[in-house]
């Protein structure tokens, strides 16, 4: 079971930057071959997909963060990244990173449904 732990939420002011992490677990034999996203999610809303990569380093984008977020991994060090940019208020979450096994070949997957393994959360607050 793949275990995942985000780091480097906090409070910012508006126009910030913010550069998360997730480290996956040690029992990963092959990190390469996951999908890997990032997620946010406030009280009493769903979760929504921020941003995901495949195995091939391909990338996916909600239309809410495009130009501003960057996904990125590293498949020998077994980490996410999402460095986060000019954030604004409703960019306020908590960002969770998730993983899946995909085949060679798949795309990014950036739909909470397409995911089975999670982290806790990190939380990011922007005030204006």
């Amino acid at each position: 079971q793949v275990q995942l732990v985000e780091s480097g939420g906090g409070s910012v002011q508006a126009g910030g930057s913010l550069r998360l992490s997730c480290a996956a677990s040690r029992n990963i034999m092959i990190y390469s071959g996951y999908c890997m996203g990032w997620f946010r999610q406030n009280p009493g809303k769903e979760r929504e997909g921020v941003a995901a990569i495949d195995r091939g380093g391909r990338t996916s984008y909600a239309d809410s963060v495009k130009g501003r977020f960057t996904i990125s991994k590293d498949d020998a060090k077994k980490m996410l990244y999402l460095q986060m940019i000019n954030l604004n208020p409703e960019d306020t979450a908590m960002y969770y990173c998730a993983a899946e096994y995909c085949d060679r070949g798949s795309s990014p997957k950036i739909f909470e449904y397409e995911y089975n393994t999670w982290g806790q959360g990190t939380q990011v607050t922007v005030s204006s």
